[in-house]
């Protein structure tokens, strides 16, 4: 990954002499973006920036233009995540680059060429129900190749508050808690209250009608009656990861 230290490590081996200067300059070239064709540019300076590389959104893009940015990416950094992501970006992508892997729960393309890098504790993941998983497992993904090992408690959702309290001593030693519901998105409240630490609610779109693709429970999490609770948008699950990686990150620096 092109991060602070890689840098830092090609510049010295430009001073003793091991690494030429052109050499250098062909490695820090595409730093700022590299074009891809006339419809990516890709920013190779957000690991440097953030700490991790850019995330391809599948989403909306056709399986080449998916295989072609993936690609790119995975040239320059040892982990690489595209989320929400079909079966047919995912073999296209194949098609380029063979190492990519598919987690189908999850919908996410992913390269990690660091499978027994050291994993920072500190992060509890919970989901209401199991129609909540493909939320849940991309976040725990996500959090996953950002270096953290999310706890995961599932299917504890407010129908049967008694599964909840059953894992509450291991939640509460969490430095930072997501909450992934759908429905009316209660859920958050009810960690909300029981726990010390920030807590994360993803509502994601799981519910009849009147949940309205989940409006409803975005709703009831942002008029949240428990203190300290954030909320992200309708499934961003990768979102939440992102956030609760940051705080957990500045957990014991």
């Amino acid at each position: 990954m092109l991060n602070e230290q890689t840098i830092r490590e090609l510049l010295e081996r430009v001073a003793r002499g091991s690494q030429t200067i052109d050499d250098a300059v062909a490695t820090l070239r595409h730093l700022p973006y590299e074009p891809a064709g006339d419809f990516a540019k890709l920013d190779h300076h957000r690991a440097l920036r953030t700490g991790f590389p850019e995330t391809v959104f599948c989403a909306g893009k056709t399986a080449e233009q998916t295989a072609e940015i993936f690609q790119r990416l995975a040239q320059r950094n040892s982990r690489v995540l595209g989320t929400r992501a079909s079966a047919e970006q995912y073999q296209a992508t194949r098609g380029l680059v063979p190492e990519v892997q598919f987690n189908q729960l999850a919908r996410a393309l992913y390269v990690d060429r660091e499978p027994d890098r050291q994993r920072k504790p500190g992060i509890a993941l919970v989901a209401a129900g199991t129609s909540d998983l493909p939320v849940a497992e991309e976040c725990a993904l996500t959090l996953d190749l950002m270096g953290h090992a999310p706890r995961r408690t599932y299917d504890v959702g407010v129908a049967g508050l008694h599964r909840l309290l059953h894992h509450l001593p291991e939640i509460q030693k969490a430095n930072v808690v997501i909450v992934v519901a759908g429905m009316e998105g209660a859920l958050p409240s009810v960690v909300g209250g029981l726990v010390s630490c920030p807590v994360i609610a993803v509502p994601t779109s799981i519910g009849y009608g009147a949940s309205f693709g989940g409006l409803a429970a975005l709703l009831g999490m942002l008029n949240s009656c428990a203190s300290g609770v954030a909320v992200v948008n309708i499934d961003n699950g990768y979102g939440a990861a992102c956030l609760a990686a940051r705080i957990n990150q500045r957990i014991g620096e």
